[in-house]
């Protein structure tokens, strides 16, 4: 029977509960790694610490320096000290940011809050298209301070107990602020396993790929090329486009560490015709049968059922080896989503 990769139903497979990761593991490199061979679709399990074995001198590892804002905000309103909580998504001026908000019934326009004993205020300047709202902030210094001083991570709905850590939730090479989620497959990495790979010939470069609550965004049409793809912005500075350049050059493989940097490196090619020094928005929707311009590898984590990253795996290492190395994987009791076990696609 011929499959149909636009039906979302496609992409389904089943998970316990329990498989699902509450707390990352110590340390970060201790996870576990499924490797497949897109080629074959034979399957081997491993650790991550294990990752060099895999690579070859002249590799290129393409990662995503976002880091996550800590985004979640418990405050009140400052009229009455009603409870709120805020989640910021995205800039759009200066300390002016477009959130949403619970109860959202409380924030009308000319509303104002406070944070944090008073460290932060905020009024409500308006309501978005989707019912999220404008707010201008107010604090001193910079904002970004003040959030990483009372803000909380804004840990994934299927998470339900609380970090310990804000620092696990961040990528040990984040850099450039603006995500509203981390992007997971990079957790693995300590500064130890990035410098052994040095050692062994393998390069480093980044992206920058804010990642949005959209990530989190359920399917909702059945024929997949009705979901409306959510946006995402990125850059990609000179020196990772010419480290790229010179990758593919010398025969040496690009290997992008997570599906947003994947979307990055395809959504630049695609605009551009090859990955070259850019900046802009994404909101590319990569599903079978798909043709990669970049990438040539692609470190990722295991993703829920009928999402739009089980279809990006799908495209890159074939739809039939995805669902069976999914099934293997739980059959094994590997851990999944955000905290959980890391899958190398070669």
């Amino acid at each position: 029977m011929e499959i149909d990769y636009t039906k979302k139903s496609t992409y389904y497979y089943d998970l316990p509960q329990e498989r699902i990761a509450q707390t990352p593991v110590e340390p970060r490199s201790a996870s576990r790694m499924l490797c497949l061979d897109r080629n074959t679709g034979a399957v081997s399990h491993h650790h991550f610490y294990e990752l060099g074995d895999f690579l070859r001198p002249g590799d290129l590892l393409v990662m995503n320096d976002s880091r996550v804002l800590p985004a979640r905000l418990y405050g009140v309103k400052t009229e009455n000290q009603t409870p709120i909580e805020f989640l910021l998504l995205k800039p759009v001026g200066e300390k002016v940011w477009e959130i949403i908000c619970k109860p959202a019934k409380k924030a009308k326009p000319g509303t104002r809050f406070s944070f944090g004993d008073g460290k932060l205020e905020a009024e409500v300047i308006g309501i978005t298209e989707d019912g999220g709202r404008t707010v201008r902030f107010a604090c001193e210094g910079s904002l970004y301070a003040v959030l990483d001083e009372i803000g909380q991570m804004p840990l994934p709905p299927y998470i339900t107990e609380k970090l310990r850590d804000k620092n696990r939730y961040q990528t040990v090479y984040a850099r450039e602020p603006g995500s509203s989620a981390a992007p997971t497959a990079g957790l693995h990495f300590t500064p130890e396993l990035l410098q052994s790979l040095k050692k062994q010939g393998v390069d480093e470069a980044y992206v920058t790929l804010h990642v949005g609550l959209g990530t989190f965004r359920p399917v909702k049409e059945d024929d997949i090329r009705r979901h409306h793809m959510h946006v995402e912005h990125y850059s990609i500075p000179a020196e990772t486009a010419e480290k790229i350049r010179r990758t593919k050059e010398n025969g040496g493989r690009v290997i992008a560490v997570g599906t947003t940097s994947c979307r990055t490196l395809e959504g630049a090619a695609a605009a551009h015709g090859s990955v070259i020094p850019c900046e802009g928005d994404t909101g590319i929707f990569i599903y079978p049968p798909y043709e990669f311009r970049c990438i040539d590898g692609l470190i990722t984590n295991f993703h829920l059922p009928e999402s739009t990253l089980i279809m990006l795996v799908s495209a890159f290492a074939g739809y039939e080896h995805v669902m069976n190395a999914y099934q293997i994987a739980v059959q094994e009791k590997y851990r999944f989503f955000s905290f959980g076990d890391a899958m190398l696609i070669l």
